[in-house]
């Protein structure tokens, strides 16, 4: 540490939170927290090192200031933000380049030198009347070779509180890793709060990714997904790094699958956002390593993954005891738990969209006092939650944790699995003819509905590949290779499938799919994966036989299989995958300048399977017609 570094850390830090970051050997992390603190300026600075008692005075913090509200549960809390201010926002935020580096029209992207001078003109003062807090995190786990140490800076309470949950602690990582450590940073401020302790100036709402420097820069807002830098922020510097490293940073859930003797199978699941993401990753009976963003490695040629993670920041909606019982369960344990936008009854009782029992007549939810009937300033009337509201809680808290969560080789992926909002296109199960193919077919031409995770218009398809989209740093066309170069070097690749829990009847509307059907589609993966079953060739890929679903469906779930739903489902419908390939390509010729030109012969071939296939036996091929 320089001296005139060291000697403006003497001066706004104590002797106690001076000698925490004393002890850490990195030059360039002290001057980095010396240069913020000097712009931000709060009131006070309180440096954590993972002490109980420094996370205890952060706990403490997040009710002293407001930003969190303590529930009759022991443990639990609830924290609400600003009644616009509740999902992840794509207006403003850009990653920052340099002039001349283009990632394509589908990426954000913001002149380097513009960014970085427009939010330090928010910076400066902008944490006066706060205290900061330094923490030290470590996404993937410590001492491993999927360990990237990370610096947040934050002046909210609330969301160092939040990663203490979601991320492992890294601030002996910063020690074993010593002077030469690599490391993300992140700088927070809420900016001004009004009376409910909410941020009040969204115009000046930034969320800037500087990928030359490995920093985030988030000011004036609370939401998480725009605040908890680790989380879908990280996931941009990770995929820059990765992209350069041979390796993969991927929006996906890890999970085992139990087999026949007592075998486990780990599946790797890519959904846009309220998709099933975290409801597959919870399946009853199986087991859960994360439910959003692994790191992959190819590591002596097998593709071992990592959850960056140790916690979940889950949507709450639609969560019920029927078919959650495990997450459940533990929002009504004595765990510590933070709830967001939801309603609390004057009793102190949490309710949210979609929960079992009736709606209460009152209480405080994300607009402030709320009663049934309630209409915000556009007179569009007011849930008693917001479709987006959330809970944070670590995983330690779930009964499903799987005993390698934190093992610092990861474990061995045996299957890639993508899927979205899709009513009339994907069969509810399907494997691909191969890694290149499936990668193509699945992860490259995902499209799923808006959802109300994303500010914007809800119902409308988007395009987003391996669920990804809206995280890349990198150009798509050279994502997509990257992804197929890494199964390229694999002795054996994880097999890849899709699966679909939103087909409908085209003619009734009603759903094709029960909630708990998701439980045979893993099954069947999971026997594929070790070569137990067979398959069904069809022209967009492998489906299930009847037999093997019926008795799936009767050993998992203890319920006949009709042969009539067996045809409703997995019937492929040649005109829709048909344009679904045009829409697609066209996509990546006119969007994407780096496509891979095995891209579109995959996806010509592709198309002349279709067409033959429906020369042979209509429009609508029956699963019966393939046998």
């Amino acid at each position: 540490m320089d001296a005139e570094t060291r000697a403006f850390l003497q001066d706004r830090l104590s002797a106690q939170d001076f000698a925490k970051l004393e002890r850490l050997p990195q030059p360039d992390l002290h001057e980095f927290i010396a240069r913020y603190i000097r712009i931000g300026n709060p009131d006070r600075v309180f440096v954590c090192d993972d002490s109980p008692a420094d996370w205890q005075y952060i706990r403490e913090a997040a009710l002293r200031d407001g930003e969190e509200r303590a529930l009759p549960i022991s443990g639990h809390t609830v924290h609400y933000d600003n009644y616009y201010d509740m999902a992840r926002d794509r207006k403003n935020t850009r990653i920052l380049v340099p002039q001349g580096v283009n990632l394509g029209q589908s990426l954000d992207t913001r002149d380097r030198d513009e960014g970085l001078a427009d939010v330090h003109q928010i910076l400066p003062n902008l944490m006066r009347g706060h205290e900061l807090y330094i923490c030290f995190f470590c996404l993937g786990p410590t001492d491993s070779a999927f360990s990237i140490p990370c610096l947040q800076m934050t002046d909210s309470s609330y969301v160092a509180h939040s990663e203490s949950l979601l991320y492992r602690p890294g601030y002996h990582e910063f020690l074993r890793q010593g002077p030469q450590a690599s490391f993300f940073r992140f700088v927070h401020s809420q900016g001004e709060v009004d009376e409910r302790r909410v941020s009040k100036n969204l115009d000046m709402r930034r969320v800037f990714i500087d990928l030359q420097a490995d920093t985030v820069y988030s000011v004036n807002t609370q939401y998480g997904g725009n605040t908890l830098g680790l989380k879908k922020l990280a996931m941009r510097l990770a995929i820059h790094h990765a992209s350069q490293e041979e390796w993969l940073c991927e929006h996906m859930l890890l999970m085992g699958i139990r087999g026949p003797q007592g075998r486990i199978t780990y599946i790797a699941g890519g959904f846009p956002s309220m998709c099933g993401k975290t409801s597959t990753a919870m399946l009853e009976g199986e087991t859960i390593v994360g439910d959003d963003i692994i790191y992959l490695r190819q590591i002596d040629g097998v593709a071992r993954a990592v959850n960056v993670e140790k916690g979940m920041f889950g949507i709450i909606q639609g969560v019920n005891s029927t078919d959650d019982p495990t997450i459940w369960h533990a929002l009504h344990s004595p765990n510590e738990v933070i709830f967001s936008n939801v309603l609390v009854t004057p009793e102190g009782r949490v309710h949210w969209i979609g929960k079992d029992g009736e709606v209460p007549p009152a209480g405080q939810n994300h607009s402030g006092a709320w009663f049934k009937g309630k209409k915000d300033a556009e007179g569009k009337e007011i849930p008693p939650s917001h479709p987006n509201a959330r809970f944070t809680l670590d995983l330690a808290c779930l009964e499903n944790l799987d005993r390698h969560r934190d093992d610092p080789a990861g474990v061995a992926v045996g299957a890639l699995v993508y899927g979205g909002r899709d009513s009339d296109i994907w069969v509810p199960v399907e494997q691909s003819l191969g890694w290149t193919h499936g990668i193509i077919t699945r992860g490259a031409a995902l499209e799923s509905e808006t959802t109300a995770a994303t500010l914007g218009k809800e119902g409308v398809r988007e395009w987003n590949p391996m669920s990804n989209r809206d995280f890349l740093s990198i150009p798509i066309g050279r994502y997509v290779q990257n992804n197929l170069d890494f199964g390229a070097a694999l002795a054996n690749p994880p097999l890849v499938f899709s699966v679909n829990y939103f087909l409908r009847d085209t003619r009734t509307g009603r759903w094709l799919n029960e909630k708990t059907d998701k439980k045979v589609w893993y099954k069947w993966i999971e026997r594929r994966v070790n070569g137990d079953i067979d398959a069904l060739r069809a022209p967009t890929g492998w489906i299930p036989r009847y037999q093997d679903l019926r008795e799936l469906f009767r050993d998992v779930l203890g319920k006949d299989y009709a042969h009539d739903d067996y045809l409703k489902q997995f019937s492929i419908p040649v005109a829709e995958n048909l344009a679904k390939i045009d829409r697609v390509v066209n996509l990546y010729r006119t969007q994407v300048h780096d496509a891979p030109a095995i891209l579109f012969e995959v996806f010509a071939e592709q198309r002349r399977e279709l067409e033959a296939a429906r020369e042979r036996y209509g429009d609508l091929i029956s699963p019966d017609m393939l046998r």
